[in-house]
């Protein structure tokens, strides 16, 4: 079994969420942001083998108006249930509206994570008011997926998704499981150690070609951090026949291989 533990939503309602001002900065660098709706997302899945793929919500309404709906996920989850896990998103400013809204997201749609994106709703992973979020998470035994390090949207901030405030998250809820996408770069070395020193931390690759990774990351996949990494795409940014193809060309062991798609990712999602 392969699990993709990062991939967007790619339905023309998801990406007619995304306002204009953000996207200047996507578009140049991605030129397929749009990719080919639901059926080519699991279109691209069959493609390279892959059996299931995590699609997340993203709320940033607030600060960006910017959403990818948790009914949006649902919908997408409803149609492919044995291929696709949705993860919600609130927005944290919404107060204790936000809470109602995880809630309902993970009790009532069935959706099976948290995406945060610090960036977009500019505040750090450690901010107070994120934590009644984190809260029922934990006691939900449910994950939460942070953006971590680059982001290519206009006008956001890169500071908010650097991982070492992540850490405060990992060690004030040792039982919430956490995702550090993107491996966090450039602050790579950061999410290595968070996710070396607290048991409850992953991190995966999603977003990179496997050729372009740091060394560094590489040796420590290879090494104490085989059973922390998880695989990820980010499509529709990376297709995942070219990502496997390459991350197989790595010469990581085959045990390696097994423990970033499959183990990992099965153990953390429940699947």
């Amino acid at each position: 079994m392969i699990i993709d533990t990062l991939s967007q939503l790619t339905t023309q309602e998801a990406v007619a969420g995304i306002p204009d001002h953000l996207m200047i900065g996507y578009s140049n660098i991605f030129h397929n942001i749009a990719g080919a709706g639901l059926q080519g997302l699991i279109t691209d899945m069959d493609n390279a083998g892959v059996d299931k793929s995590v699609v997340v919500a993203i709320d940033a309404t607030t600060t960006h108006r910017y959403a990818v709906t948790n009914d949006m996920v649902a919908r997408a989850v409803a149609e492919y249930p044995d291929r696709l896990i949705g993860f919600a998103s609130v927005d944290p400013h919404k107060g204790l509206l936000a809470v109602d809204e995880l809630e309902n997201a993970i009790d009532v749609q069935g959706l099976r994570g948290l995406k945060i994106v610090p960036n977009l709703i500019e505040m750090y992973a450690n901010n107070s008011m994120l934590y009644p979020l984190y809260e029922i998470m934990q006691h939900r035994q449910l994950p939460v997926l942070f953006h971590a390090g680059t982001l290519f949207y206009s006008g956001i901030r890169l500071k908010y998704g650097q991982p070492v405030h992540i850490d405060d998250v990992a060690v004030d809820f040792p039982r919430l499981n956490i995702i550090i996408a993107h491996f966090g770069f450039p602050w790579f070395y950061e999410t290595l150690a968070i996710a070396q020193r607290n048991p409850n931390v992953y991190f995966n690759i999603a977003g990179w070609r496997p050729k372009y990774i740091p060394q560094d990351v590489i040796r420590y996949i290879k090494g104490v951090l085989e059973n922390k990494v998880l695989f990820g795409s980010d499509y529709p940014l990376l297709d995942r026949v070219s990502l496997l193809q390459e991350l197989r060309a790595l010469g990581l062991k085959e045990k390696t291989l097994q423990a970033m798609l499959e183990d990992n990712p099965a153990r953390l999602l429940g699947v």
